[in-house]
């Protein structure tokens, strides 16, 4: 099998070709803009694999993106290419408008004359997997609001209901996806995930960045109380799952993702601490680098999955706890903090792609 990922230098993205490389015998066509977020050096171990390769392509690009496809003749495309981050489309909702609507437009149009041309065999086989997050639902109640609300979780059901100029492009996008379903139909797939962490994430995402300002001494900011709720889901357990439902899934379904562990954010930031504290111990707590910051416009206060679907049907589970996944996530950010300076500076990048400074 072939598959196009897109936003493969991303963070979940380069961990689904990992995954992949190094435990299938399927193959990889890495499809990344290479913005800010998207470093190769996430993919160093498995690009020099004869069945990894990368097009440095955008996905409003038709004509590249038709190139593409013509060229690697997938099987499969499995599209993760999107701007992410909530801070970000609040200051600057145009960039989230271009990749993750128009994009999504351009990949989904580009695949359907390229779906139409296959032959027979080949188009029932296909499949478009598009992939999401939790936030398109909205919010849901918080305990300090109803002592009913751990029975409220995000299904395959729930309405949409975006808060931020993100959630509304991600939303967007997947209405996109079921329209060329149920329209043209492309054998599509939808899958909504929860918050991701572990290795090889942009610093300015929250569990990277408390761990790295910690160890810099620098304030760990913290929206208002902190007392916002997430689903916190191991990237490698994310990893698994997108590759079973691309195997796996039922054209047309949804399926939720989520890692079983709701947190609120000051939780999750104490835990860092207090690992941190453990592993390179500071004369003072860690936890007194918490600094209260006013909270963010639209800011939704709780996420939680209900991922029994996937679980009854494809027969996924996460493996990692948030306790046994943080710490890994901790350790390996320890282990390589040159990573994250290279990252931050593009000098990789620069190397890979021989692009003067």
């Amino acid at each position: 099998m072939k598959l196009i990922v897109t936003g493969g230098a991303g963070f979940i993205g380069s961990a689904v070709i990992r995954h992949i490389i190094n435990n299938t015998h399927d193959e990889v066509v890495n499809l990344d803009k290479l913005t800010y977020a998207g470093n190769l050096e996430s993919l160093a171990e498995v690009s020099d694999s004869n069945r990894y390769s990368f097009e440095h392509v955008d996905i409003c690009n038709r004509a590249e993106v038709d190139r593409v496809l013509a060229e690697h003749q997938p099987d499969a495309i499995m599209h993760l290419a999107a701007e992410s981050h909530v801070d970000r489309s609040i200051d600057g909702p145009a960039a989230f408008i271009e990749t993750n609507i128009v994009g999504t437009y351009t990949l989904l149009d580009s695949t359907r004359h390229y779906w139409n041309a296959l032959p027979e065999a080949k188009r029932a086989a296909f499949r478009f997997h598009h992939i999401s997050t939790d936030e398109v639902y909205g919010d849901l109640p918080h305990p300090s609001e109803t002592s009913s609300a751990e029975d409220y979780l995000f299904t395959e059901q729930t309405a949409y209901a975006p808060s931020s100029p993100y959630s509304a492009s991600k939303a967007s996008s997947d209405h996109l996806v079921r329209a060329w379903l149920r329209t043209y139909g492309l054998p599509t797939l939808v899958t909504n995930c929860s918050n991701n962490y572990g290795p090889y994430h942009f610093p300015e995402k929250l569990v990277p960045l408390m761990i790295l300002n910690a160890l810099e001494g620098k304030p760990l900011p913290v929206y208002g109380k902190g007392d916002q709720i997430r689903d916190w889901l191991y990237v490698e357990d994310h990893a698994r799952a997108l590759y079973r439902v691309v195997k796996e899934g039922k054209p047309g379904e949804t399926y939720n993702i989520g890692g079983h562990n709701e947190k609120q954010n000051i939780e999750v930031v104490h835990t860092l601490c207090d690992i941190l504290q453990e592993l390179r111990p500071r004369e003072t707590s860690y936890r007194n680098l918490i600094t209260p910051v006013k909270d963010r416009p639209g800011h939704d206060r709780r996420y939680a999955i209900d991922a029994s679907k996937i679980q009854k049907e494809l027969g996924w589970v996460p493996e990692e706890t948030f306790e046994t996944g943080i710490r890994k996530t901790v350790l390996w950010y320890l282990d390589n903090l040159d990573w994250c300076q290279r990252v931050q500076d593009g000098s990789y990048q620069r190397e890979r792609l021989g692009i003067d400074k």
